[in-house]
């Protein structure tokens, strides 16, 4: 079973120094047979690490890579789509799947867009309705301000005559 760049560099810093934990371990926490790291760590040591390696593993794409790979796929006739997946070692249902999980994060995004939409709204229609409940009470509060001046202006005014 070949494995990615990635995931033998992953295991690689776990038994080289700094970490130095012992293959045995590494070997129960990974699945990985203990045999397969020592070669791993031979040819570490030698300096030669295979380049014929994938970079990363399906399962450990990001969803970026795996939007790109699904783009690029979609733009490729079914002929040459064999040769495509074979090159980066991938199987038509990684794509299928792939376009279903980025549909479903939009979905998810726009869901949550919508629901803070409607909470933006919902917000928005209750400060409208309390400054309106102000104002009217602001121009209330003018409006007895306003008779009070002038009922105190009409009583000096009588004790005047």
């Amino acid at each position: 079973m070949g494995y990615s760049r990635a995931v033998m560099l992953g295991v690689l810093k776990k038994v080289l120094p700094p970490d130095a934990r012992s293959i045995v371990e590494v070997s129960r926490e990974t699945g990985i047979n203990d045999q397969t790291i020592r070669n791993w760590v031979k040819k570490s040591e030698s300096g030669i690490l295979p380049d014929s390696l994938q970079e990363s593993s399906p399962r450990f794409m990001t969803p970026k890579e795996k939007y790109q790979l699904v783009l690029q796929a979609a733009g490729i006739d079914n002929e040459q789509l064999g040769l495509f997946l074979r090159e980066r070692g991938l199987h038509s249902e990684h794509l299928t799947i792939w376009d279903q999980e980025l549909r479903e994060m939009i979905d998810k995004k726009n869901d949550k867009k919508d629901q803070e939409l409607k909470a933006l709204k919902k917000r928005n229609q209750e400060l409208e309705k309390e400054l309106q409940r102000k104002e009217k009470a602001l121009a209330e509060a003018a409006a007895l301000l306003l008779l009070k001046k002038k009922l105190a202006t009409l009583m000096t005014d009588q004790k005047d005559d």
